[in-house]
């Protein structure tokens, strides 16, 4: 369904417009992302690109024949999606994990880009008491109506933090005394041979790739998932889950 006067389409929670997207910045709608037609010009452009910024909401330049196959051509050089969940501040999130007494377990997820491994790595970091997921705002599946019903829901109570630089982030969570642990098939420890009962971030990287090298080097360790069988690799939401039921068994001992 299509409100033409609004510049909204309200099923697919797209905002296109200069005036509908700004009123819904002012608004605070949470956006996930934005399009912005390549080589435009506007009094409008620079104070936008600003606000989005200052925002952390990522932006991606298309042509005008693949911004006109998202809006039907009326979108005057922008077109804006909201997010269906509000994200958080892993700098807020930490500080309040401490003062209520508990360990910080924070996931982070690299190059995750399938809505399906996003949803059920949430539903499962849910279920076993993850404070927060971390996900960059660029290279990441999109948190939309497909990823939150994979989930079960859980990305509607699970807190959530885009970072617009994983390196700093990472960076914030080493100096808030948090073990940085990457999950990787290569490593010499398994995972039942670490203490995980410590203040931890666990970083998952993709199936294909794993974990981005300029990333592992912030890592403290890396840990493997012992296995028997002839497949040399598992279901990242599957691995993530193994990962995790292991911290919370080691918590509650």
């Amino acid at each position: 369904m299509m409100n033409k006067n609004s510049g909204v389409r309200k099923l697919e929670n797209i905002i296109y417009g200069v005036h509908p997207v700004t009123e819904a910045i002012q608004a605070g709608r949470e956006l996930e992302k934005v399009i912005i037609q390549q080589n435009i010009h506007g009094e409008w452009l620079p104070e936008i690109r600003k606000i989005l910024g200052q925002l952390k909401v990522p932006v991606q330049y298309l042509p005008i024949n693949a911004m006109n196959r998202i809006s039907r051509g009326n979108h005057q050089g922008i077109i804006a999606f909201l997010s269906p969940i509000q994200f958080q501040s892993i700098e807020a999130i930490i500080p309040a994990v401490y003062e209520s007494g508990e360990s910080p377990l924070i996931l982070v997820l690299d190059r995750i880009t399938d809505v399906r491994n996003m949803g059920a790595i949430a539903r499962t970091a849910e279920c076993l008491g993850v404070h927060a997921l971390v996900i960059p705002a660029r290279g990441s599946a999109q948190i939309n109506a497909d990823t939150i019903k994979t989930s079960s829901g859980a990305l509607m109570n699970i807190p959530v933090a885009r970072s617009m630089n994983l390196k700093l982030t990472l960076i914030f969570l080493k100096e808030s005394g948090l073990k940085i642990i990457a999950a990787s098939e290569k490593a010499e420890k398994s995972i039942w041979q670490m203490n995980l009962t410590d203040p931890l971030a666990l970083i998952i990287g993709s199936e294909e790739s794993g974990i981005s090298p300029e990333y592992l080097r912030f890592c403290d360790e890396k840990a493997m998932i012992p296995m028997q069988g002839q497949v040399a690799s598992l279901n990242v939401s599957v691995a993530a889950g193994m990962f995790l039921y292991e911290v919370t068994r080691q918590r509650k001992l």
